[in-house]
């Protein structure tokens, strides 16, 4: 971080441009060594102030729905993939008419559509979501392949009489992991899958690549990309949203009271529940800059948020020094999910979208208010 954090408004996500871009070399580095396409999942970061810088690295976007493949569609303009696990009916020609590729959930889902997507206009690449039931998360809360799992189509329930005007196979089984269990997992696929991935076109390895994690494994991950590319001809696409934005943001927020009971806590003007949500769903601790696990340094506090809601609690954090009324904390790697997973419960008010440039200056993206609360309500 090498913002000034006083020059920013509380709270405030800052994105930082020069970290965003030292992530996007690391992937274009990947595309020029295997001729792969990588597209921003925007479930995971849809800051479409950068899109255009995303776009100069990256083929696209995938969405998860119609207002998705919109925003890619105007502020990226490059491909936009849209998979969902069941299509509504009335918004299915729109996202059509926006979406270069459609990934289909199940064969009944492609058979009801299917008649629209070939009378189209414009040609839209059509692909199915398999579920090799083959999994290495641990969790299965983010286990797309966990017991009854809602997502693709497994080996036994694969229809390979329903493949005319399927074009590629999509999975997605990975989530915040390194490129050796992509490459178990691909062994799965081809073992289970091969005979009809000799029909497709192209295959998607989904996200979940932890790419520009520190210890990332990107020699791994070619590998897998070329095998599927030489042993069966086939296009690859990676669609990888957190790792676009890993470790480039920070939430900056301000501490407005303290007190003590049992131990010294301090209320901050940014919540886990309305503003890192993942905090509690995940649970995750973030790290805050020059603090500490408890007791590591002289001072510790709980970290509270200003809701209603008892749970509303950061966590438990060290300081050098006691913490007062207007200090400026620092939140690491709040990019990717925390924007796009927030909400207004309580009346808290969102905070601002920052962009700190690579010529070092602070831009105020977006600042929110009572109507952006308001319009959500009836």
């Amino acid at each position: 971080m090498n913002f000034d954090v006083q020059a920013v408004p509380s709270p405030s996500y800052v994105v930082d441009e020069q970290l965003l871009i030292d992530n996007l070399e690391k992937m274009k580095y990947v595309i020029d060594q295997t001729g792969c396409k990588i597209l921003l999942a925007q479930k995971g970061f849809s800051m479409f102030e950068v899109y255009p810088l995303i776009g100069q690295y990256l083929h696209g976007v995938t969405s998860s729905g119609l207002l998705e493949a919109r925003l890619g569609y105007e502020e990226m303009g490059k491909e936009v993939h849209t998979y969902t696990p069941a299509f509504h009916e009335d918004e299915f020609d729109e996202i059509l008419r926006l979406s270069d590729h459609l990934v289909f959930n199940s064969f009944a889902q492609w058979n009801k559509f299917k008649d629209r997507v070939q009378s189209n206009e414009k040609s839209v690449e059509c692909g199915i979501r398999i579920n090799p039931e083959y999994s290495e998360i641990e969790v299965d809360m983010y286990n797309p392949c966990f017991s009854y799992s809602r997502f693709g189509v497994t080996l036994e329930n694969f229809e390979p009489d329903q493949l005319e005007g399927i074009s590629g196979l999509h999975f997605h089984t990975l989530c915040e992991q390194n490129s050796d269990t992509l490459w178990r997992t691909i062994q799965i696929i081809d073992e289970e899958f091969g005979p009809y991935l000799q029909q497709m076109k192209w295959i998607n390895f989904g996200g979940g690549h932890h790419i520009t994690r520190s210890d990332y494994d990107i020699e791994t991950l070619i590998r897998s990309i070329r095998f599927m590319q030489d042993k069966y001809g086939l296009e690859v696409y990676l669609e990888p949203g957190e790792a676009v934005a890993l470790n480039t943001g920070f939430l900056v927020a301000t501490v407005l009271d303290t007190m003590h009971n049992g131990m010294d806590i301090a209320i901050v003007d940014t919540s886990a529940s309305c503003h890192m949500p993942d905090v509690l769903e995940m649970p995750y601790r973030p790290e805050i800059i020059n603090a500490g696990m408890p007791n590591e340094k002289a001072y510790t506090y709980r970290l509270g948020g200003p809701t209603c809601l008892a749970g509303d609690v950061i966590g438990d954090y060290s300081f050098n020094a006691p913490l007062e009324p207007g200090d400026r904390l620092v939140f690491c790697d709040m990019a990717h999910y925390s924007m796009v997973k927030n909400n207004t419960f309580n009346g808290v008010n969102l905070p601002s979208i920052v962009l700190h440039t690579a010529d070092q200056q602070i831009k105020v993206v977006k600042q929110f208010g009572y109507e952006d609360f308001k319009q959500r309500l009836s």
